[in-house]
Order: structure tokens, then sequence, then C-alpha cells
């Protein structure tokens, strides 16, 4: 293990004990807020996530959309994800990590895509679960085309400064529970 990867794996458990306790005070109107943030894209392909664990749940927003859903579905190991169209009626399996994913359905490329965390900075950094998975998303679409990407957290995963390396691709607007993060 790299020293990046054992510094990024302290701030990592840390983080996550972080947001559990933030999950059990509530989200309020973060998925609300969102879901306004969300609204001039109406008609945009919208990737999101199924939430898992104690991460913030973006469904109210998902479902006030206002065009195509997709949800991420894991390929394999190193690889970019894939999105399969998202409606609230579509039959849904567990695929990996225990996120639900439409039994079957489009493949659908986003315009802009919510990102779930453990921790982020006012940079725009993000640190996930540490598989890369969204960084290698993020990379591959933005190579083709402009590619909005929305962290979605609870304000106190709010880090001074997330560990990166070269790989880590950043966010362009985070949202919590007390609103819009300007970044930057």
């Amino acid at each position: 293990m790299s020293y990046l990867s054992k510094i990024k794996a302290d701030v990592r458990k840390a983080a996550f004990a972080t947001r559990k306790a933030a999950f059990t005070r509530g989200q309020g109107q973060a998925a609300e807020l969102l879901a306004d943030y969300l609204a001039p894209y109406s008609g945009d392909v919208l990737g999101a996530y199924m939430p898992i664990l104690s991460e913030a749940n973006p469904l109210a927003a998902m479902k006030a959309h206002q065009g195509p859903v997709c949800v991420p579905v894991i390929i394999g190991a190193g690889q970019a994800l894939r999105f399969r169209e998202w409606t609230p009626e579509c039959p849904m399996v567990v695929g990996e990590f225990g996120a639900l994913i439409p039994q079957e359905g489009a493949w659908l490329e986003p315009d802009l895509l919510i990102v779930p965390l453990v921790a982020f900075d006012r940079r725009g950094y993000r640190l996930g679960y540490g598989g890369g998975f969204y960084d290698r998303t993020l990379q591959a679409l933005r190579a083709h085309k402009p590619t909005l990407a929305i962290g979605f957290a609870f304000a106190a995963q709010e880090l001074p400064l997330v560990p990166t390396d070269t790989t880590d691709q950043p966010l362009d607007a985070i949202i919590t529970e007390q609103g819009l993060i300007t970044l930057g």
C-alpha cells in the first residue's frame, strides 16, 4: 500500500464514522435542494445512485427530474461505470456492494451525475469508497463531452483538505442539507 493510499484509508475510516453520525440526524430538505439545483437541466440525462449504508438519499430529486434518469452498474474492477435507465416503477435487483440496479433497461450516458461520497473539500475533491469507479467514469465522460458532477452529502462530511492524486476528478458543485457549497 502506497503512502497516499494509507492516508486515504485512514481519512476514509474517520469520514465513514462522521457520515454515519450525520445520517442518524437526518438529511432535512437536502433532496429537495438537489432537485431545485437540477431543475434547469430538464431534459438532460441524469445519472444518480441508489443509496446504500449511510449515503445521502437522492431519490426525491431523481423522481422530480424532468428527463431520463439512470443509475450506475459496476461492470468490473478497474472499469468505468455504465448506467442503466431507471424509473420509480422499474424492477430492481441487488448489484455489487448491495446497491439496487435496474433488472433491465436501456444503457444511457449521463449529461450530469449525482455523485455519492465519504468526504469532500471546497476545492471540489471527494473521497469515495476507494475503488476509483467515479473517477474513471468522470474522466471517460469528460473526455468526449462536458459532464456536470454534483456531490451529494451531509454538511458534516466536509474536510479542510481531501488527500488527492492525479487520477481524482473534481466535482462541479456540492449540495448538502445546508444548501449549495461554492467550490474553488
